[in-house]
């Protein structure tokens, strides 16, 4: 007898809540869970899936059923356990679960190329090229730049090195080639870890506390906040646990909020550890990540670092994970699959039966709560390493003090004291651009976008209007086109301008800024770090950029601004984000025998934040702050989901909302708001609108957002609008 042939269900990349039936290629066997095959979807001829489970026999007549075109992988892409894990994410955050799998995947693996890797390509000079001057290359500038890189790096340059070198390095390196000067290799980057150079240090008693809980939970699950203040050695914990784990045979897996704080990292620990350690982040080549993603699969990695979703990268033998600057609202998705890499990390595991710690200076409030509650193993490290003393926190009043330029006299005249002693300053105002607004001071106008209910913002040496949610930019108008009499000017400060204003007030000194826009490129933030640790700067101006765990060793004095940013939101998170964001970047301030200063311009004194950062009361502000949530019914005494919806047409957005409203009717334990305009309602040119809803406990909300979702997704309403749900948001902006 003929076998029956088996059905597979493959989740493929598209928006939909729902499984695709196929006809296995081969009616003996069919492609196990977890394999990608190739399929055809629709017009498309063919479409690359990952098997999510087989059945016998399927909902539709076998005459409609089409037949997977290719399988591609013979064996799982991911163990049994990982697998559930993102089943489960698909679950939790109300997701289609082949756009989850996706994300879960490299770039070339979603392409449909075969999951293996013979090694990274890397470029060196030869014997000719060697024996050649760079100055016959006077009139070929990128081809002399990317000639005097290999020049000076007898091991060779890989794709990422010479990206940062010039945009122009492949065109370089083919004309090289043309010369006879290169010579072109494949190698295995994860085969030969560099050697220690630096023996471990001593531990702290409050280092060591926290290193032996870890340890005493290796094998099972665990989950530990790490709440060190700046400078306590958190570091140091996550390395030493990492030996333990090492010295087990067992992988390790940091994630870090942003790629800028991978180099010093992964500098750190190839320092420390003899063994292969991997880069995963959003920097790095297809083929870059493919290599990484194989070694930690396989195992040649024994440590990856990584971004947001280097939560999903497989592991042989996974034995940590390490949640860095846990409190980081970058590890939150906000577009297409809205997770939280933090909060996967802690199911992850769970899952895996490990031990799972989450450091900062400034816990998220949820974090916190789930510490005090017993839910986390709370490990306090409440005091700097080398006997160092926690920085000076001093007000200025701005109701007592003018501003030039942004800056007050004592802050000028504290940047003086500053620079004679040879130590380097870092202000921080989270703003960039030269000014917020370009404003005529006869009628009032404003220069706004056209596209967003914003500001445009002037940026000076671009001599542009930038629009900093949609990029819209236009030329600045020195006549009113309102009045026609008077002249727009810039209004409030960036960092553009502070720049300006101490280049005017101190002309000799060495400036670095530190913002999106001075380090849009390739290798300019690494560059600029660089120039600081190595005493080039002699200020550091720049944004949220600067908070984000930083060491500058010679910084003695952090200028605060403007430290009222946030009093003013509407967001309930807004006051833990402004301490947060101000604790740490005032935690840059002093190490060792250097003791810090921290001045925080402010036009609010008397407000209990700035009481708390001057005693660096982190707990005591917390406590406020979790007492207001309580009683307001926020997070993390309620949990929240935000659905929103967008359209090119003024109240389409409102009315799916509305409708989606009526078809949730009265839900048992869940509480629905009435749909409302978006804070800033209309962005790159749709009108935006939201409803939130929350419940007291996960279990009802979750229940309801399950028929929510699928009875939203098949009305025709939903059709007409661009809509997405939101689990746990939060940013309700």
């Amino acid at each position: 007898m003929r076998a029956a042939p088996r059905i597979v269900q493959v989740a493929l990349p598209c928006p939909l809540h729902t499984l695709f039936d196929y006809l296995s290629p081969d009616s003996a066997s069919a492609p196990p869970v977890g394999a990608r095959v190739r399929v055809p979807f629709g017009a498309r001829k063919t479409l690359v899936g990952v098997v999510a489970s087989q059945a016998a026999a399927s909902a539709l007549p076998p005459q409609r059923l089409k037949r997977v075109v290719a399988t591609l992988d013979q064996d799982p892409l991911w163990s049994a356990t990982l697998f559930d894990l993102l089943c489960w994410a698909a679950d939790y955050y109300h997701h289609p679960l082949g756009e989850v799998l996706a994300t879960a995947l490299p770039a070339w693996l979603r392409q449909g190329r075969p999951a293996r890797l013979s090694g990274f390509a890397f470029w060196a000079l030869n014997a000719t090229g060697q024996g050649n001057d760079p100055a016959v290359l006077v009139r070929a500038p990128a081809q002399r730049r990317v000639f005097t890189a290999l020049r000076a790096a007898p091991d060779g340059l890989s794709e990422t090195d010479l990206q940062a070198i010039s945009p122009n390095w492949r065109a370089a390196l083919r004309a090289l080639q043309r010369r006879g000067w290169i010579v072109k290799e494949e190698r295995d980057v994860f085969a030969q870890p560099s050697p220690v150079s630096r023996p471990a240090p001593p531990l702290t008693p409050a280092q060591a506390a926290a290193v032996s809980a870890i340890g005493a939970h290796a094998n099972k699950y665990q989950g530990f906040l790490l709440h060190g203040v700046t400078g306590s050695g958190k570091t140091e914990v996550y390395l030493a646990a990492i030996d333990a784990v090492l010295a087990r045979g067992g992988q390790a897996l940091v994630l870090v909020p942003e790629i800028g704080l991978t180099p010093q990292l992964v500098e750190r620990f190839r320092e420390r550890f003899a063994v292969s350690i991997a880069v995963l982040h959003s920097g790095l080549t297809d083929g870059e990540r493919l290599a990484a993603w194989l070694a930690a699969r396989d195992g040649r990695a024994a440590v990856v670092l990584g971004t947001r979703s280097a939560v999903f990268t497989p592991f042989k033998r996974l034995g940590l994970m390490v949640v860095d600057e846990e409190h980081d609202g970058s590890y939150k998705q906000q577009e297409g699959f809205r997770y939280s890499a933090r909060d996967v990390a802690v199911m992850r595991a769970a899952r895996e039966s490990i031990p799972v710690v989450l450091g900062s200076a400034t816990p998220s409030l949820e974090s916190l709560k789930n510490a005090r509650d017993g839910a986390y193993q709370l490990l306090e490290l409440p005091d700097r390493t080398g006997g160092a003393g926690m920085p000076d926190v001093a007000l200025i009043d701005l109701r007592q003090h003018a501003v030039d330029d942004g800056l007050t006299h004592p802050l000028r005249m504290a940047i003086a004291d500053c620079l004679a002693r040879g130590e380097q300053s870092l202000l921080f105002l989270n703003r960039r651009g030269f000014a917020p607004a370009w404003m005529c001071h006869d009628c009032g106008w404003v220069a706004n976008c056209e596209r967003c209910d914003a500001r445009l913002t002037y940026h000076q040496r671009r001599k542009l209007l930038i629009c900093h949610h949609c990029g819209h930019e236009e030329p600045t108008v020195t006549t009113c086109p309102q009045c026609a009499d008077g002249a727009p000017k810039a209004l409030g400060e960036g960092t553009e301008r502070i720049e300006q204003a101490i280049a005017r007030l101190f002309p000799k000194v060495r400036i670095a800024r530190l913002d999106r826009d001075a380090t849009r490129a390739k290798g300019a933030l690494e560059e600029t770090l660089r120039r600081v640790r190595a005493g080039e700067a002699d200020i550091l101006i720049g944004t949220q950029m600067l908070s984000k765990g930083h060491d500058f060793p010679n910084v003695t004095l952090v200028g605060v601004i403007n430290a009222d940013q946030g009093l003013y939101s509407g967001d309930f998170r807004a006051e833990e984000k402004l301490m947060q964001q101000i604790l740490q970047v005032a935690g840059r301030a002093g190490r060792a025998d250097k003791l810090g200063r921290v001045l925080l311009q402010t036009w609010h004194p008397d407000h209990p934040l700035f009481a708390a950062l001057r005693r660096h009361d982190f707990n005591g502000f917390a406590d406020y702050l979790l007492s207001e949530r309580s009683s307001a019914s926020y997070p993390p005494y309620v949990h929240l989901a935000l659905l929103r919806a967008e359209s090119p047409r003024a109240g389409a957005a409102v009315a799916f909302l509305a409708h989606a409203h009526r078809l949730a009717a009265s839900p048992a334990g869940v509480e629905l708001m009435d749909p409302v305009p978006a804070p800033m309602e209309r962005r790159q040119g749709r009108w935006r609108a939201q409803l939130l809803v929350q419940a007291e406990h996960r279990k009802p909300l979750h229940a309801f957002l399950d028929r929510w979702v699928q009875a939203l997704a098949a009305s025709k309403e939903a059709k007409r609008v661009r809509w997405s749900l939101d689990v746990d948001p939060i940013d309700l902006y």
